[in-house]
């Protein structure tokens, strides 16, 4: 998916097999020379480092306590030394991120990198750690949350405030794909579950939610009952001639 809520491929996974091997059958077909690729914590696997170097991309992945002996080394880099790469500030949900400054001294400012000579990690160049700092604008209480990520990224080949799109586009994909197919399209209620017809369906999905954002729409919802109510209005979407 790209990070302006596109699917460009789609793999199924058999119910008796997990997620790890699909990445590099699922992005053979596309062309990933300059590309960044984000992945989250179950998919930071040395195999999958190596594939986008193999096809000129990067990885930006997320580090959790899944690969522990990763988490733990990047965790421990001296992060009250690195400089704030990026800071901003958002109100979604009743809640409210604070600034730096509003808090005590010594807290973790909101994005920093770490460049390394070596990390056990294949053709990773720096490491990332990410706070974001939430108040509860109705009890007031503050929550802390400290991510980590690591990217095959050279230094200054992006800024601060690219790598932060980059992770804010990653954690969108639940919101603007998993969350539209499940709620407006009811997708895990469906029965169809023979053979490939779970793929065909998903594909369709996948289609309407792309066809539908690039029409400009931010509501797949919405824009539904809008194409429902003029069977012209998906033809003239999708431009045909």
């Amino acid at each position: 998916m790209t990070h302006d809520g596109l699917a460009l491929a789609q793999r199924q996974i058999d119910g008796r097999n997990n997620e790890i091997p699909a990445p590099a059958p699922l992005l053979h077909s596309l062309d990933l020379t300059g590309a960044v690729i984000t992945a989250d914590a179950l998919h930071t696997q040395h195999v999958h480092a190596s594939y986008p170097h193999e096809r000129g991309a990067h990885y930006l992945a997320v580090v959790k306590k899944n690969h522990p002996g990763l988490h733990e080394r990047v965790r421990r880099l001296p992060w009250r030394d690195v400089r704030l790469d990026h800071y901003e500030r958002a109100r979604a949900h009743h809640r409210e991120e604070i600034p730096p400054q509003a808090l005590r001294a010594g807290d973790t400012p909101c994005l920093k990198t770490a460049a390394f000579a070596h990390l056990d990690y294949p053709h990773a160049r720096q490491a990332l750690q990410v706070v974001r700092w939430r108040r509860d604008r109705g009890t007031g209480k503050l929550t802390i949350e400290r991510a980590y990520l690591v990217t095959s990224l050279p230094p200054g080949a992006a800024t601060g405030s690219e790598l932060a799109a980059w992770i804010r586009g990653h954690r969108r994909i639940e919101n603007q794909l998993h969350h539209v197919r499940d709620r407006t399209f009811h997708e895990d209620a469906s029965h169809i579950r023979t053979r490939h017809l779970p793929r065909v369906m998903a594909g369709l999905r996948n289609l309407a939610i792309g066809v539908h954002r690039q029409d400009g729409h931010a509501n797949i919802a919405a824009a539904l009952r809008r194409t429902g109510r003029d069977h012209q209005r998906p033809l003239t979407a999708l431009g045909p001639t």
